[in-house]
């Protein structure tokens, strides 16, 4: 049983994933932001290799913060 949760929270990440890379890749910012915010989601995709669970949760933040307009600094 476990194992299909585990499964199910997988599949759950690997799609907000994909959603968050598709609203990054169409936000009106300047490049530095992007390039922040892509290097934030490939930090997470690496760290839902290691603790899926931490991933959902800043998959999670990260979110809110595109929701809410609240964007990085850019380089």
């Amino acid at each position: 049983m476990e194992r299909d949760s585990q499964l199910e929270l997988y599949q759950a990440v690997a799609a907000r994933l994909k959603e968050a890379h598709a609203r990054v890749r169409e936000l009106q910012v300047p490049e530095g932001v992007r390039m922040t915010l892509s290097r934030k989601l490939l930090a997470i995709t690496a760290a839902a290799k290691h603790d899926l669970a931490g991933a959902a949760r800043r998959l999670d933040r990260l979110m809110k913060d595109l929701d809410e307009g609240r964007f990085p600094e850019g380089d």
